[in-house]
C-alpha cells in the first residue's frame, strides 16, 4: 500500500475547521486520551461520553485509578461490556505508578507493553498526546485508507494493517501539533465522512480528488472483508432465586467469557419447568413458587445467547450464593449487559430503579 502525501495538507485543514469539540480532544493529557480510546473500542461515541465524564470524576488521575476498588471500578463500566478493558485499565495504572513514576511512557514501545494497550492504542497516546509521528490505525482508519488508495484486499488479515500502518508513517506529520491533528483527523473523516455500512460521503470529503477509490467508482465496496466465521448460538436458562426482598447471585469462572463477573446463576439449555425442579432439588432448593420470565437474547462477537428466564421464590435462603436486595444491586454490583433483560425481572420484582 502506497499513500499519496499530498493527503496531509487538506486533511488537517479540514480537521481544524470541522473537527468536533471532544472533552478528550479539548484536554488531551496522556490520562485522558488513554481513557478515551480504551472506552471507544467497541462503543461508540455518544455512548461512551457520559461513561467518561463519570469514570474522569470518580478517577481522575492514574494514581485514583491504580488504587481503585475492582468492584466500584466494574460498577463505573457497567454497560460499556468487555469488562477486561476496565481490568486492564487498573492493572496498567498499578504499572505505571510503580514503573514510570505515575506517568503514561512517552514511546510507543513502553506503551504497547502495558496491559490493554496494543498497536493502536499506543499509537493514539503517543501521537495525540506526546505529539510523535506514530499513527494509529484502527477499523475507521484502515477503511479510509482502503477507499483512499482502492486496495480490495481483506482488511481482516495482520498483515494489511500492518502494511497500511508502514505506509502512514511514510507521510506522517513531524511537527508535534500536526502529528496528533493528522491521528484525529483520520479517526474523525472516517467516523463523519468516510463512514462505514452506507454510502461514503465522498462530496463532503477533503481528500476527495486524491482519492483512488472514489476516482475508480468503487469507494462504496470498499474495504474488503472476508466473511467471519459462523457465530456459536447457545441456549441458557437464567435462575432468579428470590428470598423475601433479596435476590441470588453467583460469580462466573476466573477465566472464560465474562471471567470473573457477577451473574444472575444460569445453566446451559432451555430448561422445561420439570427439568428446572430437578435441578433446585440437586442444589436443596425448595421452590414455594415458579413463574416464567422473560425471554430475549444477546449477542457477544462470536457467540449468541438465546435466554429464557425463571422466577424461582425460595422457602429458605439458598447456600452457596450471594443474596442482595435492589438498592445494594443498584449500588454496589456490576452485572454484565448480558444479563439486562433477567435484571428488568428482578427491578420489577423488587421495586427499584
Amino acid at each position: 500500500m502506497t499513500i499519496d502525501p499530498r493527503i496531509v495538507s487538506p486533511l488537517l485543514v479540514w480537521y481544524r475547521r470541522y473537527g468536533r469539540p471532544l472533552p478528550w480532544r479539548e484536554e488531551a493529557t496522556p490520562y485522558h486520551v488513554w481513557i478515551s480510546e480504551i472506552m471507544l473500542q467497541q462503543t461508540r461515541i455518544e455512548a461512551a461520553l457520559p461513561y467518561y465524564r463519570r469514570f474522569l470524576d470518580a478517577f481522575p488521575t492514574v494514581r485514583a485509578l491504580a488504587e481503585a476498588e475492582e468492584g466500584h471500578l466494574l460498577k463505573l463500566w457497567e454497560g460499556l461490556g468487555y469488562y477486561s478493558r476496565a481490568r486492564n485499565l487498573k492493572r496498567a495504572a498499578e504499572t505505571v505508578m510503580r514503573d514510570h513514576g505515575g506517568e503514561l511512557p512517552r514511546s510507543v514501545e513502553a506503551l504497547r507493553r502495558l496491559p490493554g494497550i496494543g498497536d493502536y492504542t499506543a499509537g493514539a497516546i503517543a501521537s495525540i498526546a506526546y505529539g510523535l509521528p506514530a499513527p494509529a490505525v484502527d477499523g475507521n482508519v484502515l477503511r479510509v485508507l482502503s477507499r483512499l488508495t482502492a486496495d480490495e484486499r481483506d482488511v481482516l488479515r495482520e498483515g494489511v494493517k500492518r502494511e497500511a500502518a508502514a505506509a502512514l508513517q511514510e507521510i506522517y506529520p513531524t511537527a508535534p501539533e500536526d502529528a496528533a491533528a493528522m491521528t484525529e483527523a483520520l479517526m474523525e473523516l472516517g467516523e463523519v465522512v468516510c463512514i462505514p455500512n452506507g454510502t461514503p460521503q465522498c462530496a463532503a470529503c477533503p481528500l476527495r480528488e486524491l482519492c483512488e477509490g472514489h476516482r475508480r467508482g468503487v469507494a462504496a465496496l470498499l474495504p474488503t472483508r472476508v466473511k467471519k466465521t459462523a457465530r456459536v448460538t447457545e441456549e441458557r436458562t437464567v435462575l432468579l432465586l428470590f428470598y423475601g426482598d433479596k435476590v441470588a447471585l453467583s460469580r462466573r469462572p476466573e477465566e472464560g467469557l465474562l471471567a470473573g463477573m457477577w451473574e444472575f446463576p444460569s445453566r446451559t439449555g432451555r430448561l422445561t419447568e420439570e427439568a428446572l425442579r430437578a435441578t433446585l432439588s440437586e442444589e436443596a432448593l425448595i421452590p414455594e413458587a415458579i413463574a416464567v420470565g422473560p425471554r430475549g437474547k444477546h449477542v457477544f462477537s462470536h457467540r449468541e445467547w438465546q435466554l429464557s428466564t425463571y422466577l424461582v421464590t425460595l422457602a429458605a435462603p439458598p447456600e452457596g450464593y450471594v443474596m442482595v436486595g435492589g438498592e445494594e444491586l443498584s449500588r454496589d454490583y456490576a452485572l454484565p449487559s448480558a444479563f439486562r433483560i433477567p435484571l428488568e425481572a428482578v427491578r420489577e420484582r423488587l421495586g427499584f430503579l
